[in-house]
């Protein structure tokens, strides 16, 4: 079966995605990469000059799926802001499952790419930014007087899940995120 170079460059950054995600940015060769695409190292190299490209199109293309996933599920459906900030919560009980969930894509990217210069560690900290953005936004819906510290504290929680899952398992602490979200929501001080 023959793809267009758009259909390409997409199969590659899935199998890019599954196998760094899987076995590690590091720990992954372009080499390795090609063959499990079925295509030539040459073909990938046409489409990303070098495996910094590719990572960094893998993070950039997960933060559009994140992004995707992390406003579907927050999406108003005339729900009041606090179930949209839980339905969050509910909704990453069931995208942390050890048989979905390595940890954070992003908080891996920066741990395996610390040089803040580098594009890929530049977009998994945008990701990061952008979380803690729409948690503030969320925050601000919900009525609280200082919506940036609880979109902080949200995000903490939020992001203190994806983090310890993987040396705890989702029976640690993360089992508690949506009950901490709700502590958080509950002792936020609101507008009259």
């Amino acid at each position: 079966m023959r793809r267009s170079a758009a259909e390409t460059r997409e199969h590659l950054l899935e199998v890019a995605h599954d196998l760094f995600y899987w076995q590690g940015i590091k720990g992954v060769g372009v080499d390795k990469i090609a063959a499990t695409a079925s295509v030539a190292p040459t073909t990938l190299y046409r489409l990303f000059a070098s495996k910094d490209d590719l990572i960094t199109a893998y993070v950039t293309r997960a933060d559009g799926l994140y992004k995707e996933w992390f406003d579907a599920t927050a999406a108003d459906g005339d729900r009041p802001a606090r179930a949209r900030i839980l339905a969050l919560f509910d909704a990453q009980t069931e995208q942390i499952q050890p048989d979905r969930c390595r940890g954070c894509p992003f908080l891996m990217a920066l741990a395996e790419i610390p040089d803040a210069a580098h594009p890929a560690h530049q977009a998994a900290a945008g990701t990061k930014r952008w979380v803690r953005a729409r948690f503030a936004d969320l925050a601000a819906s919900a009525g609280v007087t200082d919506p940036d510290i609880v979109g902080d504290q949200l995000a903490l929680a939020f992001e203190g899940a994806y983090a310890s899952v993987q040396a705890l398992g989702t029976g640690g602490p993360a089992r508690h995120a949506r009950r901490l979200a709700e502590l958080i929501l509950d002792a936020a001080p609101r507008t009259p």
